[in-house]
């Protein structure tokens, strides 16, 4: 089994890297390979509506100029994602929801490609915004038909400069807890492969309210 993990923090080892961490180390210990891929420091254009991920069905996003398809090739071939980012303005990382915001939107345009992978959200923050910045993140989860597995607490990691997460006890234990929980999940769902048949995939229905 595999595992992919985004840090959308511009800071390559900051404490949206060590929360990661702490998740990836307990995922290893289980004998899950892991792989932790860094965004934020890359230059991520937006998504641009063109629709050409619906039409063309190829996997890919049209645009070609940042390495967001190799990306979406990592999480198409893993078994659980992780997201994480620090808080902007009590929100998601610029340059981390550009990459979202594309690669869901492939992921839903190919035969919803992520659903049923496991998936978990990851925040790091100075002192306010972590909670709406995860729900934010569990909002591409949520509508991607992923499976959640959960911690004890919100998955929120305290920290201003890089490292500092690492004085956050509490915090640490929720990333621990959900790594291991993580984990079991993938692991049932290796285990249950073949003996208890996923529920068919339904056609979405969209409806708006302007008649």
């Amino acid at each position: 089994m595999k595992v992919v993990a985004f840090n959308g923090s511009p800071a390559k080892a900051g404490n949206t890297y060590h929360g990661i961490k702490i998740v990836v180390d307990e995922l290893e210990k289980e004998g899950i390979d892991t792989e932790i891929i860094h965004v934020g420091n890359k230059a991520i254009r937006g998504c641009v509506a063109c629709k050409s991920c619906t039409k063309n069905k190829n996997g890919k996003c049209v645009i070609t100029t940042d390495p967001v398809n190799e990306w979406i090739e990592k999480m198409k071939e893993a078994d659980g994602i992780i997201l994480g980012s620090p808080v902007h303005y009590a929100s998601i990382a610029g340059g981390m929801k550009s990459f979202l915001d594309r690669a869901f939107r492939v992921a839903e345009a190919n035969d919803s490609m992520l659903r049923h992978k496991v998936g978990i959200a990851v925040v790091a923050v100075r002192r306010a915004g972590g909670i709406p910045t995860f729900d934010q993140l569990n909002n591409y989860i949520n509508h991607s038909e992923m499976i959640i597995p959960t911690s004890n607490y919100w998955n929120v990691i305290n920290g201003t400069t890089p490292g500092e997460a690492m004085q956050d006890e509490e915090g640490i234990q929720i990333m621990r807890v959900l790594g291991k929980n993580m984990a079991w999940i993938m692991k049932l769902i290796e285990n249950g492969t073949g003996f208890v048949e996923k529920p068919e995939m339904e056609t979405k229905i969209f409806t708006n309210f302007i008649r």
